[in-house]
């Protein structure tokens, strides 16, 4: 069999794989990119970010408009069916892989669709649709295949009442009720947009509050306001059973406490995609959930093959996969590590309102002994969330006092993952281009949201002495 030569090969095309291809291509080398499915974007594009926020999107404005017209509240209620809102996120997805397929055409990537897996350090063999196989050999290859839903034994999920963050967008009715295991990101989303719907939730958390790597009193607005909009928050719970039965799904915790509801959704971990890939024999390394073991450089064990995105573990955003697969390429084509690319990455929590933080919080501040002041914008204050109506939240500025360096930003409420670029953009300058004295000495658009750096700034300065 022939064996096709390149200088890279990636494997898988979601946000990874494309930051990787596109960064190598466009140094010069020749790129062949490895996808399972007949269609580009990864599980970022399919099953999980862009599928998920369009649909979350749409509920937002039904919502938004039945507040806005009352009258007809009732009416849209009834016409307005699930099914509706996710055929408007599969528009998006359809556009999504047409944009992306072009980026491959015109760069001159190829394309191969199958099933890769190693037969050595060199060469990889691609198990394509129709039964065919392929041999690929590079100078280095790069692992972006991504992570799927966590699926534990004893929980049956091939019952029509059983969902997990995959499945779950496969639903065309909103259930009445619903039972959502995992309090992390995807568990929070899922249990505001449900709500929002009108379905009674209940969250069932194994820790004892939500998002704890969030700053404390994000965590606590967070809490408060799904609380307030009516799901039921239980922490510290774990599962002992699930049981599916034809009239609903039943929940047994270790606590001995029984929950019912039409629908089950598990939310508690996804697992990365490496098993299949031959990696054992080469001698890398992976841990309980399928996660590659990497080092700052996203080298396994074997220097010229590299790993990055959701396959690796944490942070596990599509922003932070693609800024990792361009570190992997520029590391291969010119032998550098562009810390930049991966460091401080803002994280973006798309609950009803948003989250965005990006830096240290006051807990990890406070334990490192730092000198820092805080400042705060509550979005009721401000002319622009008074006008749109959008009054819930607030921006939080952690700082130090003597320095004045912006160390971390916190952002609850409507837009907070485009408002937080912001204060990104500050944080990111070196030496005394980072200050909180930029906030007050540059003039923000009135009214905005923009300004609630100034607001925030003015007050946290306020409190120095």
């Amino acid at each position: 069999m022939t064996v096709r030569q390149f200088d890279v090969v990636v494997l898988g095309s979601g946000p990874g794989g494309e930051g990787a291809s596109m960064k190598a291509v466009k140094s010069g080398r020749r790129v062949c990119t490895v996808e399972q499915s007949p269609f580009v974007g990864g599980a970022c594009t399919h099953t999980a970010t862009i599928p998920s926020k369009a649909l979350r999107h749409a509920v937002q404005r039904l919502v938004d408009v039945q507040g806005d017209h009352p009258e007809l509240r009732a009416e849209l209620a009834r016409t307005t069916t699930l099914k509706d809102m996710l055929r408007a996120a599969s528009s998006v997805v359809s556009r999504q892989v047409q944009l992306r397929s072009t980026f491959y055409e015109r760069n001159r990537v190829d394309l191969v669709v199958g099933r890769a897996r190693f037969l050595d350090a060199q060469t990889v063999e691609v198990a394509e649709p129709r039964g065919s196989h392929e041999l690929l050999s590079a100078k280095a290859f790069v692992i972006a295949t991504g992570s799927h839903p966590y699926r534990p034994t004893g929980v049956d999920f091939s019952h029509p009442r059983i969902f997990d963050s995959d499945t779950i967008l496969t639903l065309r009715e909103a259930p009445l009720t619903m039972i959502i295991y995992g309090a992390g990101v995807i568990g929070c989303e899922y249990a505001s947009m449900f709500r929002m719907l009108g379905v009674k939730v209940d969250l069932v958390n194994t820790r004892d509050r939500l998002l704890s790597f969030l700053d404390d009193e994000i965590s606590d607005a967070l809490s408060y306001h799904l609380r307030e909009q009516g799901v039921l928050i239980r922490h510290q719970e774990e599962m002992e059973q699930v049981e599916a039965r034809d009239d609903g799904v039943v929940l047994h915790l270790k606590s001995g406490k029984q929950l019912k509801a039409d629908t089950f959704l598990w939310a508690n971990g996804r697992t990365g995609n490496s098993a299949g890939l031959g990696l054992e024999s080469l001698g890398i390394a992976m841990d309980s959930r399928g996660c590659i073991q990497v080092n700052d450089a996203y080298q396994t064990a074997v220097p010229h093959i590299y790993a990055v995105g959701d396959v690796v573990g944490a942070p596990s955003l599509a922003s932070a996969s693609y800024d990792q697969g361009r570190f992997a390429a520029t590391h291969i084509v010119e032998g550098r590590l562009e810390h930049k690319l991966v460091k401080d990455i803002p994280t973006g929590i798309y609950t009803s309102p948003e989250i965005s933080s990006l830096g240290r919080t006051e807990r990890e501040l406070t334990k490192a002994g730092v000198p820092y002041e805080v400042g705060h914008a509550f979005f009721k204050s401000l002319a622009r969330a008074q006008i749109t109506g959008r009054t819930v939240g607030m921006l939080k500025l952690l700082f130090h006092r003597q320095t004045r360096e912006l160390l971390g930003i916190h952002c609850f409420g409507d837009n907070a993952s485009e408002i937080i670029h912001i204060g990104q953009a500050i944080m990111a300058q070196d030496g005394p281009g980072n200050s909180i004295d930029y906030f007050i000495n540059t003039t923000f658009n009135y009214p905005t949201m923009a300004e609630a750096y100034r607001v925030a700034a003015l007050n946290g300065l306020n409190r120095l002495f």
